[in-house]
């Protein structure tokens, strides 16, 4: 296991009826006057909007509110978010909805308290070091930002999706209530599912030795996700279900699973520029990739895939073809993947064949340059592995 340092300071409330407690809690943390950041209209119809307009209110709490945020959040309702900031003097921002608009009011809350462009935080010009108090009202399991120090956005200018990172833009607090997911359709919660699975891959794929400890949390999170899953595909309303899926949401990925061991991130990164193009559910694109980049590097660490093959997916250990035991995890998840709704496949998920050049291209590798922490992979890598997808 390697050295780390690990801080995760977010206070997460959980359970039935939690959003009543937001005006409260942004006081607890020092917010005045609050920016409201949410995607479309479902926030608004289930009437959760209104009840945390409500709380805010009873506590004394100015409001002014920005909707509109989209799957694959923008980088002009990150502008418009500063420019409003700025004008109402907001001191704090509150997402109410999944990961794009938690990823959004990050961004947010990074560029107010910069004087250049926002965009060189996720073009790596800049690393954050100041931004407002971010907290998050939760509506579905999958991003996990409601716990990180994460956030993706998609510029239009050229839509390249690309991530940036930093503490400061770790959530004071998560108000995280499982019934505010209870009215997501099927595959809005696979999608959800087969992130929160993706952030476990990444951490669990990793060349550090003796992790016994967080090698046992990855693989109870993804036993987890793999009983619960189909349980609230069946029924909606599990709310016990739905409960569990939103805590192991954060658990995957605020990194207490992945702490002393390097870390790979090579499938999100190739997803990426499949959602960027085609603006598809980032989990969905992760259920297509995750499974070909596990084809194509199984061969590096034949006994990790093995092991999580036994592990998670109960095969049989071949000790005479390890191999064949660590392809038929492989295949194990590619037909959970299925089971619960989720595309495998390039046609699938609407992407095409002839797109592939372009996406390596805007992955942005270049000719030698390499990526990846479990392989590196070249652009020629990249290739293989979207065409192992199609």
């Amino acid at each position: 296991m390697e050295n780390f340092s690990f801080y995760s300071p977010t206070k997460f409330v959980f359970g039935k009826d939690t959003e009543s407690k937001c005006g409260s809690l942004v006081k607890e943390f020092g917010g005045s006057k609050v920016l409201i950041h949410y995607g479309g209209g479902s926030v608004v119809r289930s009437g959760l909007l209104d009840r945390v307009k409500a709380s805010l209110t009873e506590a004394g709490v100015a409001f002014c509110e920005l909707g509109g945020v989209t799957p694959n959040p923008r980088s002009g309702k990150v502008y418009e978010g500063i420019d409003l900031c700025r004008k109402e003097n907001v001191d704090f921002i509150l997402a109410v909805g999944g990961g794009s608009s938690i990823d959004s009011a990050k961004a947010i809350a990074m560029g107010v308290c910069y004087d250049g462009d926002f965009w060189d935080f996720y073009a790596g010009k800049a690393r954050p070091k100041k931004a407002l108090p971010v907290a998050t009202v939760l509506t579905i399991a999958a991003a996990g930002s409601e716990g990180s120090g994460d956030s993706v956005i998609t510029h239009e200018n050229g839509m390249l999706k690309r991530g940036a990172s930093g503490e400061c833009i770790r959530p004071k607090f998560s108000v995280l209530n499982p019934a505010l997911t209870q009215t997501l359709p099927a595959y809005q919660t696979a999608c959800g599912a087969t992130d929160i699975m993706a952030h476990v891959f990444e951490r669990y794929f990793t060349n550090t030795t003796d992790v016994q400890t967080t090698d046992r949390l990855c693989e109870a999170v993804l036993l987890s996700m793999i009983e619960e899953t189909p349980k609230v595909i069946k029924d909606p309303n599990d709310y016990q279900a739905r409960a569990n899926i939103m805590w192991a949401g954060m658990v995957a990925h605020n990194n207490i699973v992945g702490v002393g061991r390097d870390q790979d991130w090579n499938s999100h990164g190739i997803e990426h520029e499949l959602s960027a193009l085609y603006d598809c559910a980032h989990g969905a694109g992760l259920a297509v990739i995750m499974p070909a980049w596990m084809t194509y590097v199984v061969d590096h660490d034949v006994m990790r895939f093995a092991q999580v093959a036994c592990r998670v997916w109960n095969c049989k250990m071949d000790f005479q073809n390890p191999k064949k035991t660590a392809l038929e995890g492989i295949a194990a998840f590619r037909s959970f993947l299925k089971s619960i709704g989720m595309p495998t496949t390039f046609a699938e998920l609407g992407a095409k064949e002839s797109d592939i050049p372009y996406l390596v291209k805007t992955f942005g590798l270049g000719e030698t340059g390499k990526t990846g922490g479990f392989v590196q992979l070249t652009s020629k890598d990249v290739e293989n592995i979207y065409r192992l997808a199609l």
